[in-house]
């Protein structure tokens, strides 16, 4: 079961909501349903499931309805039509009381404008959210530092929010909203006030805490290059309406509309993409074994220059060429063992391109994809990296080294 289901999400603003959603299930427009009933859609029919521990990503321009969105999420906004289930209870059914136990228990924000309190101290901030629940001062002051030093921020903990840095307070709203150890971190847009140097480096730091902590996080923004880096899957909102739904690959490689497209047109891909989305499946592999002459053989049916090394389980050894398994059938070699080149060069399956592109540069062998079991997962070559830095796919090597 999804940690949250959202299904059918609408939420009309007017005194005449009914005859707004009748409308909009006739397919008329949002600019005809706000002529003629004075309201307006913030969202229409959004559905959507998040996965416990996943980085679900609402991407959007103002006025796409990611803010309103989020309201509905926290409870701040009612939904006019549709559920919002967490954990298999429907928050947007829940009573007053019942929505403050979930806003205490189960879920944390963390705000654009770090909403942090002046007259208190750094701990005191973090802390805050266990005055609220009641816990006692050396309870709450023990988690507030351990909160801290997640963020890297035990230091500054008898500090005010005057004396640190704009990336510094955002460290103390993520460190608060993590202290009363919620399941959800629900994020709107934390890193948009920040200078972009900083804002990268927020980034990459919540990345590395996602690795440790496995929150569930609904993350807005409305920059791209941003959800294509934090997001594990991205929603791209126009108009109140999911546009499309996905992974980064998905939307980077196969954007759904023209709205889309011209979202993803500017991105860096090599920034965004990852080994995964490019790599090519190898033709053939060979197992120490087989012999250089076996090798040879193989090499000659497909023409290619040089094969990948396995043992039977699929694990990676490393790379055979051409020249070398001829050298050592002349020279009566049975064993591939003596021209494996177990240097060549390897990478994880989430490396990004930007990071391959210059060892790519200065190798001749191709880039082996392996897991973390060491399982050869793929195949990184010129033509399947230039492909998918143009927008492009394929689906086996073609690579003669």
């Amino acid at each position: 079961m999804p940690k949250i289901q959202v299904n059918n999400l609408s939420k009309i603003y007017g005194s005449s909501p009914e005859k707004a959603i009748e409308m909009m299930e006739n397919g008329y427009s949002n600019d005809a349903i706000r002529k003629q009933t004075k309201n307006v859609v913030g969202i229409k029919n959004v559905s959507f499931s998040i996965e416990e521990g996943e980085n679900f990503v609402i991407m959007g321009l103002s006025g796409s309805g990611k803010s309103t969105l989020l309201r509905c999420m926290n409870g701040l906004n009612k939904p006019t039509k549709g559920t919002i289930i967490i954990d298999g209870q429907d928050i947007s059914s829940v009573s007053k009381q019942e929505l403050r136990e979930i806003r205490r228990t189960k879920m944390s924000m963390v705000f654009q404008r770090f909403a942090l309190l002046p007259h208190r101290n750094v701990r005191d901030n973090v802390a805050y959210g266990l005055e609220v629940q009641g816990m006692t001062w050396e309870l709450r002051k023990e988690k507030a530092m351990q909160s801290l030093e997640l963020v890297g921020l035990e230091a500054w903990s008898e500090y005010y929010p005057e004396n640190l840095s704009g990336g510094m307070q955002q460290r103390v709203g993520i460190a608060r909203a993590l202290a009363t150890d919620p399941d959800i971190l629900l994020m709107d847009e934390p890193f948009s006030a920040l200078d972009p140097l900083i804002r990268q480096e927020m980034q990459d730091e919540l990345i590395e805490l996602q690795k440790k902590l496995r929150k569930t996080i609904l993350f807005i923004t409305h920059d791209l290059d941003e959800a294509l880096k934090i997001g594990d899957r991205i929603a791209i909102m126009k108009d109140g309406e999911i546009s499309q739904m996905g992974s980064p690959e998905d939307i980077l490689m196969s954007p759904a509309t023209d709205y889309v497209a011209r979202f993803v047109e500017s991105v860096d891909r090599s920034k965004a993409l990852t080994a995964s989305s490019v790599m090519i499946k190898p033709r053939s592999v060979i197992y120490p074994k087989d012999g250089p002459m076996v090798a040879l053989r193989i090499m000659e049916r497909y023409g290619m220059s040089g094969l990948f090394v396995t043992d039977r389980d699929g694990a990676y050894i490393g790379y055979i060429l051409a020249e070398d398994a001829s050298k050592m059938a002349k020279q009566g070699e049975r064993l591939l063992d003596p021209g494996i080149r177990k240097e060549a060069p390897v990478v994880a399956p989430d490396t990004p391109l930007a990071e391959i592109l210059e060892v790519m540069a200065y190798t001749r062998i191709p880039i082996a994809v392996v897991d973390e079991q060491q399982k050869l997962k793929g195949v990184l070559v010129r033509g399947s990296v230039i492909a998918g830095l143009a927008g492009e796919r394929r689906e086996h090597d073609g690579f003669t080294a």
